[in-house]
């Protein structure tokens, strides 16, 4: 638990200083070195990147092309064409849904996702193959929150008419944590033309990844999970395939040259950067990301792991079967994500009497309304974890939850 000095580095905690922050899986919070970087460029080169020919476009531009070639070797991308900006993680598999899925899908083709997905990695399959009269395969997960053993069998689900296999790297609510790299390979011996997309908002934040390790062929997350600030996505893809896609949007600063009956776009990644982007949270992007790094990824996933051992126990010996835990129940196979429901109390009832307690924990599907379902529940209370949660602030959710008892029995 090594990683306590570090709170001091994170703003929010000095303004409101009993605050318990239990929900970095919605977002994180930021440190001093990412705001100050955000004010930096509001106050010292506040203009817009590519365009001018003058010092502080240019001061722009630099920092802004920076991040990029950070982003790049933060998960080990061959190239720093391979990496776009855009919005969030929704946007970026939305834009591959759209520029690469709408270009390949054709009827009666297979696009395969899992039922422990966020919407934005199960709705945009879905649709895409409603309209176009794919077939939607979902694998299932098992009652302790792993996928199923289709997932790692993929000749049972896999087949040469497969065109797209979406799936999370971790759970936003079971904290499942997939064992991609042996899926990818089987799923690619079975059926090598695969596109295969990840939804990393969960993982990128908490481990080290590794793009060409992994094998997959598209990859996102979010800046706004890993202390950076919020509005900006990443999409990273193989460079040959974001170069045979076509542009998501179109406008300023996606073209190389317009005639009268045709345009000719940019190369990735600026193809699909049309418009003037969210360039202050780019360039803050990169002050997050050496702040994890400066940390070092192991040490903040082991720390994790720490807490949520802590957190389950804790639970255990405390409460009994009066909770259920939702996911596996090894620390060593799950994110900083504990979600759970508690007796008979409604998610939303224990998510207000612990935010009178200065405690913020999510409450709701979040966004996870198929697996829910499937596991048969409405809703559930999730804790979420990062570098700068502590033991002290576990033991203080156990006793709002010893309130939220007294208060609703």
């Amino acid at each position: 638990m090594d990683l306590k000095s570090y709170k001091s580095d994170f703003p929010i905690f000095k303004n409101l200083p009993g605050l318990v922050y239990l929900d970095s899986t919605a977002t994180s919070l930021k440190p001093n070195s990412v705001t100050d970087k955000l004010l930096e460029y509001y106050q010292k080169y506040s203009a817009n990147v590519f365009r001018g020919v003058y010092k502080i476009s240019e001061k722009a531009t630099e920092e802004y092309e920076e991040t990029r070639k950070i982003v790049a070797e933060f998960i080990n991308a061959e190239r720093t064409e391979e990496v776009v900006f855009t919005r969030s993680t929704t946007e970026s598999l939305n834009l591959v849904a759209y520029s690469m899925g709408r270009k390949i899908i054709s009827e009666g083709d297979e696009i395969v996702t899992s039922v422990m997905e966020h919407h934005s990695n199960f709705v945009t399959w879905q649709q895409l193959a409603l309209e176009n009269g794919a077939v939607f395969k979902v694998i299932d997960v098992t009652n302790d929150g792993f996928l199923n053993q289709a997932a790692l069998d993929m000749d049972k689900i896999i087949t040469k008419r497969t065109k797209i296999l979406a799936l999370t790297y971790i759970s936003n609510v079971l904290g499942t944590i997939n064992p991609l790299k042996q899926i990818i390979e089987t799923a690619k011996n079975i059926n090598p033309k695969l596109i295969i997309v990840i939804d990393a908002a969960q993982a990128a934040p908490h481990m080290k990844i590794d793009v060409q390790d992994l094998g997959c062929d598209f990859l996102s997350f979010s800046s706004h999970k890993l202390l950076g600030p919020t509005g900006i996505g990443i999409l990273w893809g193989r460079f040959e395939l974001l170069d045979e896609m076509f542009p998501f949007n179109y406008g300023g600063e996606m073209i190389q040259e317009v005639y009268i009956d045709k345009t000719i776009f940019k190369q990735p990644p600026h193809k699909f950067e049309a418009g003037t982007p969210h360039i202050a949270g780019v360039i803050a992007l990169k002050e997050a990301i050496r702040y994890l790094q400066k940390i070092g990824m192991p040490k903040i996933r082991e720390h994790e792991k720490a807490l949520v051992k802590y957190i389950l126990k804790k639970f255990q010996s405390t409460f009994g079967k009066k909770i259920r835990i939702l996911g596996p129940k090894e620390a060593d196979d799950r994110g900083g994500i504990v979600s759970f429901t508690f007796g008979n109390y409604h998610a939303h009832d224990i998510a207000q009497i612990l935010d009178e307690e200065n405690i913020c924990i999510r409450a709701g599907h979040h966004c996870a309304m198929p697996l829910h379902q499937r596991l048969g529940v409405a809703a559930s209370a999730r804790a979420s974890f990062y570098l700068y949660n502590t033991l002290e602030d576990i033991d203080k959710l156990v006793r709002g939850l010893k309130k939220v008892e007294n208060v609703l029995k």
